[in-house]
């Protein structure tokens, strides 16, 4: 290679370096100026300033069922479908037949044992007409009344103790009455429903074998509901004093009205309240539904120091104040409402609360507050 080339070559190296140095080093002062742009987000908030208000007191429940049952059975065999198809949401009157239990051997074994009772006393009858001739009439009777395919009749009345030893010398009785323990045990093969309701969960279908004690199904009584509201401490008195409260749903339309029936001795200690368990009766053309929540208030207005904050702000009775540049949520008390704003305490003056749900980044930047 000649020299000049050799020199143009070099020079055309080192141009290209140099350019590429250069882009280089703006590209770190770009994203570095990028990077500066984008570490400080602004949030809006409220300095906190709590005050003395006459508040309507307002808490939230949930519906649930008075009698909620899981079903299961005392014998084990092939589960059958009974007078209802069980599947979640399906209505049953008291008294159908929920769920049997296969129950042919059972009863083929109850069958024979009332046989062996009947060559029993066949046998005994020759003594019976020696020693005892004026009881022979009822044995008799209750003889023919005994058959493998019919419920046992009553024992005839045993007239004296000598008759009764001679009974048991004959298995007479321990036989009766093991017989009468199989009877009632056939009853377990057969589910019948405790009362008016609907069909919760179903954990086993017909077909599957069942075990004594296993969980088949879980019901719940219709028509017969309570509303379960956790109240803080601060107005729980308040709510015993005042037991009648008006339900609404999530519209803000009354829809029920009850009375406290019971208040719970134990006490959140996250939130620090009790729950206290309302009757619930819908008014005229309203509906209530198991599961679902309302909010309950009572007609008694109490001084209490509040802040108002928009609805936005609280989420799960948390909102999340600006400190040190950072988000920390803080747990509230809702003690009153409007369709648009909350009533609440658990705040301190001159904390910045922020008036919206903000998005945590996941990189590391900074808060800044505007006020509103």
């Amino acid at each position: 290679m000649k020299k000049s080339q050799l020199i143009l070559l070099t020079i055309f190296l080192v141009l290209t370096a140099l350019i590429y140095m250069v882009l280089s080093s703006n590209k770190k002062e770009f994203d570095k100026d990028v990077k500066q742009e984008n570490t400080t987000v602004f949030v809006p908030v409220t300095k906190v300033k709590n005050e003395l208000k006459m508040l309507v007191l307002t808490s939230y429940g949930q519906i649930l069922p008075n009698s909620e049952v899981i079903i299961s059975v005392e014998v084990q065999g092939e589960l059958q479908k009974g007078e209802v198809t069980m599947k979640p949401g399906t209505n049953f009157r008291a008294g159908q037949i929920l769920y049997r239990v296969n129950n042919r051997e059972a009863y083929y074994t109850l069958s024979a044992r009332k046989t062996g009772l009947s060559n029993l006393i066949i046998n005994m009858m020759p003594d019976i007409e020696l020693d005892f001739p004026s009881q022979k009439q009822k044995w008799t009777s209750f003889l023919n009344a005994l058959q493998p395919d019919k419920m046992l009749p009553a024992l005839p009345e045993i007239n004296s103790d000598k008759e009764r030893m001679f009974l048991t010398s004959r298995n007479i009785l321990t036989e009766y009455y093991n017989l009468k323990s199989l009877e009632v045990r056939m009853e377990k093969y057969f589910y019948l429903a405790p009362f008016n309701g609907t069909v919760i969960a179903v954990y086993s279908e017909p077909g599957a074998i069942a075990n004594p004690g296993g969980q088949i199904a879980k019901i719940a009584k219709t028509g017969d509901f309570e509303v379960k509201v956790p109240i803080s401490m601060d107005d729980l008195q308040l709510y015993k004093e005042n037991s009648a409260a008006e339900f609404y749903d999530s519209k803000n339309e009354k829809i029920a009205t009850g009375k406290i029936i019971r208040v719970s001795d134990v006490i959140n200690q996250q939130t620090q309240s009790a729950d206290v368990y309302y009757s619930v009766k819908p008014l005229k053309d309203k509906n209530i539904y198991n599961g679902m929540f309302l909010n309950v208030s009572i007609n008694k207005k109490a001084q209490k120091e509040t802040v108002t904050l928009p609805r936005s702000a609280v989420k799960d009775g948390v909102v999340k104040v600006l400190k040190d540049s950072k988000l920390v949520p803080v747990e509230v008390v809702i003690v009153s409402s409007k369709p648009d704003s909350v009533y609440l305490t658990g705040l301190s003056d001159g904390q910045q609360v922020v008036l919206e749900q903000v998005e945590e980044a996941k990189e590391k930047v900074t808060y800044s507050g505007v006020v509103r």
